[in-house]
This record gives C-alpha cells, sequence and structure tokens, in this order.
C-alpha cells in the first residue's frame, strides 16, 4: 500500500496584514520623517499566486516594492535578511532582497521606487505599482520586424525605463 503525500499547505494571501502591519510603520517609526510624500498612504496591492509565492506591490509614501511572500511556506527558498535572489519572470530577471519582521516573517522585495515625491498623488502611485505587476508578468513587447541579418542587440533597458514604457537610455 502507497501512502500519498499530504497536499501542500498554501496560505492566503498576505496583502491585508501587510498593509496592517506597513500602516502601523508609517504611523509609529517613519511618522514625521521628512522622506515621506504626504499625497501617499499605505496600500498592498494585486496579490496574487506566482510558483510558491504570493506575489503583489507594496505602496507607501516612502518606497514602492514588488513583494514575494510565501504560498506554498514548505516550498519558499530560504533567504536571509539583505541577501539577493535573482528570479525570472516574463519580463526577465529581476533582482529580489530578502527581508524579515517579526509579525510577517520572511519575504522577497524588489525596489521600483524609492522616495516616493515623483508621485502627485495615491491614484497615480497605485497605476504604476499594477502596471509595473502586469509588465512583469507579461513581459517586455515583442521587437520590431526586422531582416535578421539587420537586427543588432537590443541595448539594456533600466528598471525605471521599462516600468515607464519607455527605450533604453
Amino acid at each position: 500500500m502507497t501512502e500519498l503525500a499530504a497536499p501542500a499547505l498554501e496560505l492566503p494571501s498576505p496583502g491585508a496584514a501587510l498593509q496592517r502591519r506597513f500602516e502601523a510603520i508609517h504611523r509609529g517609526p517613519m511618522a514625521g520623517l521628512p522622506m515621506l510624500n504626504p499625497a501617499l498612504q499605505v496600500r498592498a496591492l494585486g496579490f496574487q499566486p506566482w510558483d510558491v509565492f504570493w506575489l503583489g506591490v507594496l505602496v507607501t509614501p516612502w518606497f514602492m516594492n514588488l513583494v514575494l511572500m510565501p504560498r506554498l511556506p514548505e516550498q519558499f527558498p530560504p533567504c536571509a535578511e539583505r541577501e539577493s535572489r535573482h528570479l525570472v519572470f516574463p519580463a526577465g530577471v529581476f533582482e529580489f532582497i530578502g527581508a524579515q519582521d517579526a509579525e510577517l516573517g520572511t519575504w522577497l522585495a524588489c525596489s521600483l521606487f524609492s522616495p516616493m515625491f515623483e508621485f502627485g498623488d495615491q491614484a497615480a502611485a497605485e497605476a504604476t505599482g499594477l502596471a509595473a505587476l502586469q509588465g512583469l508578468l507579461e513581459g517586455p513587447p515583442p521587437p520590431a520586424t526586422a531582416a535578421p541579418a539587420a537586427q543588432a542587440a537590443p541595448p539594456a533597458l533600466s528598471k525605471r525605463n521599462f516600468l515607464f514604457g519607455r527605450g533604453p537610455g
């Protein structure tokens, strides 16, 4: 008689807990610091399953990050605080940094913006974060059709230019 493996335990979406935790940080240790954009609030957006992770965006008045949190904890790759991991998405390879918190546990973050002063309002910050998440999962647009011999290697594309739909440079 063979034993069936137990199904993997899937954690619920961490978006609400992440938002509550960073709202507390905003009201506590970050309160009154000059690096805060007063037009912005803390929001955890777009969390969805991706591989063994929950993937979403965290917008705060001081930074915006792509966030990977455990969905299948026994398969979540170990990562020490400030340790980097390169992960492959449809849009390319992105570097995520390990983060730890006493309440949230371990997760991975990829910085999109810091500080956040270029955003005039919450709607613009949230739209940018969700567009970055969508772009990460869909990848860049296909290159223009050209004769193979005439097509040069594409120049490097910065993360900021990718997020705003601009070309390299």
